[in-house]
């Protein structure tokens, strides 16, 4: 039972009325559908303040800390055979092996996956999804858009989404309905709560839709980089402090990585500099032995 497919084909149908009732409105180019993307944040948040916002809240409230850590843990590694598979199909297999073993470690070591002994071990978890793989191919990402119920994306992702919904395990885990809409209802309340550290940053920014945006773009237009090279700086950039701390520290996993990804961008471009200015001070010597 294709339940997130259904979501989201739901979701473009929506979009696809609200574009009818509102033009879009040509400012920033990476957002030429802004009018109407504005008009499906506002339908979105008010979902969200309505019904998802409480219910998030209500599950931390009753719910203790290692039990909802357990709950991220399992849904992490319940999906994350479609991270290997787009780590094969961009031919990253070095990475691909690692995340194999992560996999492999956290559902047999991790109780199928309630735990994360994997990261303890130095296999770090990654991030990569069907989007990322058309990029890679050289998929263009498409005008910003803001899809009903599920959020910020840009065209290339938002299509990118239905395929990776027949992939899911999640929708090969049983026959029973009832333990199936109790996964996909389980997933969807994680998925909120990790994000209510979110909500105070988010309700006293000016724009909430501009600062939306632009956190969303600019987070993807790094993953759209970041090769092997840039997660070895990031063990590196971290070995003082494992991520898992990181997170704890920043209180948020999203900003956290957010800041991580920026910070390792940052210092790839310094050690740049750092090879360009070796490389001038060598020609100069050079030029001065001659």
């Amino acid at each position: 039972m294709q339940t997130t497919l259904r979501v989201t084909a739901a979701s473009f149908l929506l979009l696809a009325l609200f574009g009818c009732a509102a033009p879009p409105a040509k400012k920033d180019p990476r957002d030429p559908w802004e009018r109407m993307n504005r008009t499906t944040y506002k339908f979105n948040d008010k979902v969200d303040k309505a019904v998802l916002r409480p219910l998030a809240r209500g599950y931390q409230k009753v719910t203790p800390d290692f039990m909802r850590t357990g709950v991220s843990n399992f849904f992490d590694n319940l999906e994350y055979p479609l991270v290997i598979v787009n780590d094969l199909l961009q031919a990253k297999f070095t990475t691909a092996g690692k995340d194999t073993g992560r996999l492999l470690m956290n559902s047999t070591l991790g109780i199928g996956g309630l735990l994360d002994p994997a990261s303890s071990a130095g296999l770090e978890k990654n991030t990569n999804d069907l989007g990322l793989t058309l990029a890679q191919w050289g998929a263009g990402k498409g005008p910003y858009v803001i899809i009903p119920f599920l959020g910020p994306s840009d065209v290339r992702d938002g299509l990118a989404r239905i395929p990776s919904s027949y992939g899911s395990p999640m929708n090969y885990i049983g026959d029973d309905w009832k333990v199936h809409y109790s996964l996909w209802g389980l997933s969807l309340l994680d998925a909120r709560y990790r994000l209510l550290s979110l909500d105070a940053t988010l309700d006293s920014a000016y724009d909430p839709y501009l600062f939306m945006k632009n956190a969303y773009l600019q987070r993807r237009d790094f993953l759209e980089i970041c090769d092997d090279r840039y997660q070895r700086r990031s063990l590196i950039l971290t070995s003082q402090m494992p991520i898992a701390h990181w997170h704890e520290q920043i209180g948020d996993p999203t900003i956290a990585d957010s800041i991580l990804d920026r910070l390792v961008h940052n210092a790839y471009r310094i050690e740049l500099s750092g090879e360009s200015m070796r490389k001038k001070r060598g020609r100069k010597s050079d030029e001065g032995a001659a």
